[in-house]
C-alpha cells in the first residue's frame, strides 16, 4: 500500500514540475517578444487622439505603405467594440496627418452574423476616409494572418500597426520575423473591461505565433493579390 502511495506521489510530483516548467517557458518566451519589439512602439495615445510634432515627424519619416488596423469584436452588425473603435479612431487619425497614404483593415469575415470588416469599412467611410484609400482583408482570421496577409496579399513592406499596447509586441514580432519593416502605435483610449484575462490570454499567443512565425506557417486563406498601391475598392467585396 505504501509503495502505491509512493508512486501515486512521485507521478503528482512530476507533473508539478512539468506544470511549472511549462509556465515558466511560456512566461520567458513573451517576455523575450515584448523585450524585442518594444522599441517598435512609436507611441501610446491616451485620451484624446492627438500626437507630438516629435511623434508625428518620426511617424511620417517611417515611410509607411499603409496603416494597418487590426480587427478587435464589434457589438452589433454595425457598431464597433470599444477596442476596436478605439483602434480606427487612431489609424484614422494618422491618416488625417497623412502619416500613410492608405488604410489596411483586417478582421474575421468568417460568419454573415460576425462581420467586422463591414463595421470597419463602414465606420472608416464615415469619418470621410475615400473609399479607394481604404482596403479590406476580410481573412483576418488571426493576428498572426492579419500580418501574414499584409505582405503576401497586399504587397506592403512598412506598416504601421494599430492595436491596443498589449498586442502590439505580438504583432510587430511577427512582423518583423516575416520580413516586414514595422513600427506600433498603441490605440489605448481607455481602460478596458477583462484586461486581466486578455494580458493572460496574450502570453498564450505569443508563445504559439513564435513558432509559427519560425515555421512561416501559412495562414488560413490565401487569394489573389491586392497591390496597397493602388485602389482599395477592389477589396471591399460590398
Amino acid at each position: 500500500m505504501q509503495g502505491i502511495k509512493r508512486f501515486f506521489l512521485r507521478i503528482v510530483l512530476v507533473l508539478l514540475i512539468i506544470g511549472i516548467l511549462a509556465v515558466l517557458t511560456v512566461f520567458c518566451v513573451s517576455n523575450s517578444v515584448k523585450r524585442s519589439t518594444a522599441e517598435n512602439i512609436a507611441c501610446i495615445v491616451t485620451g484624446e487622439v492627438s500626437l507630438s510634432q516629435v511623434t508625428q515627424q518620426q511617424l511620417a519619416d517611417f515611410d509607411a505603405d499603409c496603416i494597418l488596423v487590426l480587427g478587435a469584436g464589434i457589438k452589433d452588425k454595425e457598431t464597433p467594440s470599444p477596442m476596436l473603435k478605439d483602434r480606427l479612431d487612431v489609424g484614422i487619425e494618422l491618416y488625417n496627418l497623412g502619416i500613410a497614404p492608405k488604410l489596411l483593415l483586417s478582421g474575421d469575415n468568417g460568419q454573415v452574423e460576425h462581420n467586422e470588416i463591414h463595421v470597419m469599412l463602414n465606420y472608416a467611410k464615415e469619418a470621410g476616409v475615400p473609399s479607394e484609400d481604404i482596403f479590406c482583408d476580410h481573412a483576418g482570421f488571426s493576428t498572426y494572418d492579419s500580418m501574414y496577409r499584409a505582405g503576401s496579399i497586399f504587397g506592403a513592406e512598412r506598416v504601421i500597426v494599430v492595436t491596443q499596447e498589449y498586442h502590439q509586441y505580438r504583432a510587430l514580432y511577427i512582423g518583423k520575423k516575416l520580413g516586414l519593416t514595422v513600427c506600433g502605435v498603441a490605440s489605448d483610449q481607455r481602460g478596458y473591461f477583462g484586461s486581466t484575462y486578455r494580458e493572460v490570454r496574450e502570453m498564450l499567443a505569443r508563445f504559439k505565433d513564435v513558432f509559427k512565425a519560425l515555421m512561416h506557417s501559412k495562414p488560413a486563406l490565401g487569394g489573389d493579390a491586392i497591390p496597397i498601391s493602388g485602389s482599395g475598392l477592389v477589396s471591399h467585396g460590398e
